[in-house]
């Protein structure tokens, strides 16, 4: 393969909207071809910090247990059952925003965290990545330490019953189940 017949060439990139969590840039970019175009297209962007997914697993009698938490989802309107998880901050690591989030909306601590790996939640038009870990060995703390406009409700959920489930509701957030799928896999 010869990435340079796919690689386009950014000339400018200009924010035109910022809001709490993201800005839109448009970006202008020259084709591969560009010596036969004579114009850079432009795409739009959005911007935004990376975020971190954790899947916390409980070892218990009758066998894994995920800690999950249910949150109204804005933009499908939604409740999804979900891993924690949330907007790393600036200077942060992956695995301390991952502890954090854990800790934020389960209060859980994690005696072990695993990397499970990253992805591009949607390449196309996003600039971000998302973390994914595993969280074991936990142990409760009993206090939640949530975000002013965040309401959580925590939940115990059998393995199985999140594996069977992924894909209908309450299982609807993709992150979630990109993260499920690197779980499986480890």
């Amino acid at each position: 393969m010869n990435k340079d017949k796919l690689t386009w060439t950014e000339k400018e990139r200009k924010k035109v909207f910022e809001c709490k969590i993201f800005s839109v840039l448009e970006s202008w970019c020259e084709a591969p071809d560009s010596a036969e175009r004579k114009d850079a297209q432009v795409f739009s962007v959005i911007d935004t910090k990376d975020w971190v997914l954790v899947v916390p697993v409980l070892e218990t009698e009758s066998g894994k247990q995920f800690v999950m938490v249910w949150q109204w989802r804005h933009g499908s309107k939604c409740l999804s059952l979900e891993f924690p998880g949330g907007v790393m901050e600036s200077g942060e690591e992956p695995e301390e925003a991952g502890k954090r989030e854990l800790y934020e909306e389960t209060g859980y601590k994690p005696a072990r965290m695993k990397k499970l790996g990253e992805f591009s939640p949607n390449p196309a038009i996003m600039s971000n990545k998302v973390h994914i870990y595993l969280a074991e060995d936990l142990t409760n703390s009993g206090k939640q330490k949530l975000d002013e406009d965040e309401f959580v409700e925590i939940e115990i959920v059998d393995e199985k019953k999140v594996i069977n489930g992924m894909g209908k509701e309450p299982f609807v957030h993709a992150l979630m189940g990109t993260a499920l799928s690197l779980y499986l896999k480890s």
